[in-house]
């Protein structure tokens, strides 16, 4: 069970993970020995279960975020499981969903073109429905 102290430890680390223990210490109110073990034993219960960095897609090439609903045609999702891994570049997240759609799809393109080609080749597998996200606020 976390108790507060756990709680703004992670609430802090989700703001800036590469904060130092001392600094970390401070803003929950306990030492920085106290506080690396108290993260040394989260991470141990996998509460804490990794660290990464948030890349801005945008200043990397990518000014197109879409979210696709895709859609099966078949019961067999692995052919385009496999579209999926050879279009890594393009593919942030597939989520299995419940509702509609079987899969949500997150995704960047560096063009309207490559958006294209992708839904092209996307399409002999799935059926979609394309959304384009406008500002992420």
């Amino acid at each position: 069970m976390l108790d507060r102290t756990d709680l703004l430890i992670l609430e802090e680390l989700s703001k800036n993970s590469r904060i130092t223990m001392k600094e970390l210490g401070k803003k929950v109110h306990l030492t920085g020995p106290a506080t690396s073990a108290r993260v040394e034993k989260l991470e141990e219960n996998d509460v804490i279960q990794g660290y990464s960095i948030k890349v801005n897609q945008e200043k990397m090439g990518y000014s197109i975020h879409a979210f696709i609903q895709v859609f099966m045609k078949d019961i067999n999702h692995q052919p385009y499981l496999s579209f999926l891994k050879n279009q890594k570049d393009f593919v942030m997240n597939n989520y299995i969903v419940s509702g509609e759609s079987c899969y949500l799809l997150e995704s960047k393109f560096p063009s309207n073109e490559k958006l294209d080609e992708f839904l092209e080749g996307l399409s002999k597998y799935v059926s979609y429905k394309l959304s384009i996200v406008i500002n992420n606020k």
